[in-house]
């Protein structure tokens, strides 16, 4: 009886390692959002996006590619990329699933998602509370 406990556990700690090994950038980003959410340090849209970007209080922006106006994506990418403040730009290829992860959607009673808005802008202007997906996400920017 003791043999099979003994493999059970050992199984269960692979499972673990594998599971920590495949955590993708928009694994980090989605949790990152939904805390910085939770602290009310999100800036939704492009209008509140464009103002805390101009005001210096954006600490990362994400942007969704799948935006059909040009105009939008040249002037978020140049209020990133100020010469005073270089600000952390991630581009994300849905639009709704940004909106959920933003939390411009409602919820129903199982917890899935209904009613979700799309948005073509989000700045994140306080993290809320550090974790290890911001950590991945600040070694992410480091290294480009």
């Amino acid at each position: 009886m003791s043999d099979v406990e003994e493999q059970v556990v050992a199984v269960e700690e692979v499972v673990v390692e594998e599971e920590s090994a495949s955590v993708t950038i928009e694994d980090c980003l989605q949790k990152v959002l939904r805390t910085a959410l939770v602290h009310d340090g999100l800036a939704r849209g492009l209008r509140e996006s464009a103002k805390a970007l101009s005001r210096g209080e954006a600490q990362l922006c994400v942007l969704c590619e799948s935006v059909t106006e040009e105009s939008i994506v040249k002037l978020v990418e140049a209020l990133c990329n100020e010469p005073e403040e270089k600000i952390p730009l991630i581009k994300v290829s849905d639009a709704k699933q940004l909106g959920e992860w933003a939390g411009l959607c409602a919820l129903d009673r199982e917890g899935n998602a209904r009613k979700v808005v799309g948005a073509s802008c989000i700045v994140i202007k306080n993290w809320g509370a550090d974790s290890e997906e911001r950590s991945v996400l600040v070694q992410h920017f480091s290294e480009q």
